[in-house]
Order: C-alpha cells, then structure tokens, then sequence
C-alpha cells in the first residue's frame, strides 16, 4: 500500500524512552535521549509484508508514536518544539535484534528492507492536543504484547525534537520514532520473534491501528 506521508529525507530514533522498557532490561534511566537512524528503505505502509531476510532470527516488533515535522527547524527551544510538528502516526520500530546486539551498534540491525511499518495516516498535530497522553499498544497474533502510555515517555516529544535540533536539522517532512514501552519480545521469557505467518497490530489512542503481516 502507499506509504501515508511522502518518503523522508531522514528517520531519527530514540532508544530506550519508557521507563517501563528500561525496567525491563534492568538499565539506568538515560541521561540525554539517545539517537540512532533507520534508513527511508525501512519505510512500508498499511497491510504491506515485513519481510524477514535470512541474515536474521531474532526479529522483534516495537510499537512507537511517530512524529512527522512540518517547518525546518534548527536549534528550537522545547516550549516551541510542538509548533514543528506537521502530524502523528503509528510506527513499529522492527528490529533484527541478533545483528543489533551482535554489532554493538544499532543501525544495521534497525535498517532491513521493510523494518519499518508506518500508518494507517498521518494524524494532523492540531487533533492531537496532548502526544504525551496517548495508549499505544502492539497485538501479535491477537495476542497483546506491549500495553502502556505515551506519558511513560522518559522525554518529551518537545524534548526530543529539542534535543535533536540543537545538532541536526530538522526538514519538512523528517520523520522522528520517539521510543518503545515494555514487552518487546527479546525481553520476555522466554523470547517471542517474529515468524513467516504472523501479524503485527500497533495501535494507539487517535491514531488508529496499523496492521502488516509477515514474511
């Protein structure tokens, strides 16, 4: 299916942002958001397969609010970073977990063809009156896996968009992933990857529900 919103110059991520996830590894709360990039390759749409590659058997899902900016924007202060956004939509961060870990850097293991899931639409910013109040959940098989908020958030999506700005310009169109609660399934006991077969729902509160398969 088409993608909703135009393909981006760059997508910006921030691992580690609920505080529930980082419980859930046993980590210390971050200081600063940490950032790392997935490609505009990774980029599907609603009902689109994710494809496994062979290089991988540790392949996890992570539901995310994405942010979608609207304005260039360089070195905006948190109190105006919100007037930035154009809207919001849902996102799975898909992740190899087996080539992230194993290359003690996150990029290729974030950037497989079709890693990442974005939809149903994007969700103009003026419907979303609060990003930091919205239920997001991620549904395997029917079965759900993450359930939390986005107010578990350890920064802000005004934080974030701060924060990155101070170093990296922001385009139109830019596309930010601000983070994944618990119940990812590389820390569950024992581990649920993702299988040929299966489906992936990311649902979270205005924003509607996002559905791919996979394969």
């Amino acid at each position: 299916m088409a993608l909703p919103i135009e393909r981006p110059g760059k997508i910006v991520c921030v691992g580690l942002n609920y505080r529930d996830h980082a419980e859930e590894q046993g980590t210390a709360l971050p200081q600063a958001p940490l950032l790392f990039a997935k490609w505009p390759n990774t980029l599907i749409g609603p009902g689109d397969a994710i494809v496994i590659p062979s290089i991988t058997q540790q392949v996890d899902y992570e539901a995310e609010l994405g942010v979608v900016i609207g304005e260039r924007v360089r070195g905006v202060s948190e109190e105006n970073a919100l007037e930035a956004v154009r809207g919001y939509l849902c996102l799975n961060d898909v992740s190899a977990r087996d080539l992230q870990f194993g290359d003690k850097q996150w990029t290729r293991g974030k950037s497989p063809d079709t890693f990442c899931p974005i939809g149903p639409a994007l969700v103009p910013a003026s419907e979303v009156p609060d990003p930091q109040a919205l239920a997001i959940r991620a549904i395997v098989n029917g079965d759900v896996l993450q359930d939390s908020s986005t107010s578990n958030m350890i920064f802000t999506v005004a934080e974030i968009i701060a924060y990155i700005s101070q170093a990296i310009t922001l385009e139109p169109g830019d596309l930010i992933a601000t983070g994944t609660p618990a119940g990812v399934g590389a820390f569950r006991d024992p581990p649920i990857w993702l299988q040929p077969g299966d489906e992936v729902t990311i649902e979270i509160e205005g924003l509607g529900a996002l559905t791919n398969p996979v394969s």
